[in-house]
């Protein structure tokens, strides 16, 4: 896998802004097949700049075509610096394929969350779905889990050291860089007609 961070190490010395975007699925009702509406939120360091939306399958297999084409086709392709996701799946077990997304968008990509993967749940549920081994070998190809109080990441594009120091820049109120809290929070709000309480 390529670096991508080069930009972003240098930014990073240089006090600069850094862009981002944070991806998260909205709510939407289990075991109930069709479109989960996805937000992506762009930030300037924690400054919301702008937003993107769209819709992958529940527990399809478009999540990675989706988050590229949603990136690479808009005005914000040239500005982000990273990519943040909200956990290595949207809409159930649509499941992104974090180096090949790193590749599409030619930027470092990192999912987020916010207590240790349960790989055995993981495992048990894939089995009740089409094509679950595909799916757990593409969770596999994230690379390994690590930790940054209070988060546990996987990263592609970027070394998890380099991870560890910029998401404190990317953070302004919690834990939750505001990207991905913003992305929560207005895609709760337009699914359901208020944010939820946990972002």
């Amino acid at each position: 896998m390529p670096d991508f961070s080069g930009k972003l190490a240098m930014y990073l010395e240089q006090h600069k802004v850094i862009q981002v975007i944070g991806f998260d699925d909205t709510p939407f009702q289990r075991n109930s097949p069709g479109k989960v509406a996805v937000c992506g939120i762009v930030c300037a360091n924690t400054r919301f700049e702008g937003m993107l939306w769209n819709e992958v399958d529940q527990d399809g297999e478009n999540a990675t075509a989706v988050l590229s084409q949603m990136l690479n086709q808009s005005k914000f392709a040239d500005q982000v610096h990273l990519v943040l996701l909200d956990g290595i799946a949207l809409a159930g077990f649509n499941v992104v394929d974090l180096p090949a997304l790193a590749n599409a968008v030619q930027k470092p990509c990192l999912t987020l969350m916010r207590k240790a993967p349960d790989l055995a749940g993981i495992q048990q549920a894939l089995a009740k779905l089409p094509w679950g081994q595909a799916r757990l070998a593409t969770i596999e190809k994230a690379g390994p889990i690590f930790q940054s109080d209070p988060f546990w990441f996987q990263c592609q594009g970027i070394s998890p050291d380099l991870v560890k120091r910029i998401l404190p820049r990317l953070t302004d109120r919690g834990h939750v860089p505001e990207a991905l809290r913003l992305a929560h929070l207005i895609g709760a709000a337009v699914i359901k007609g208020e944010s939820s309480k946990r972002a």
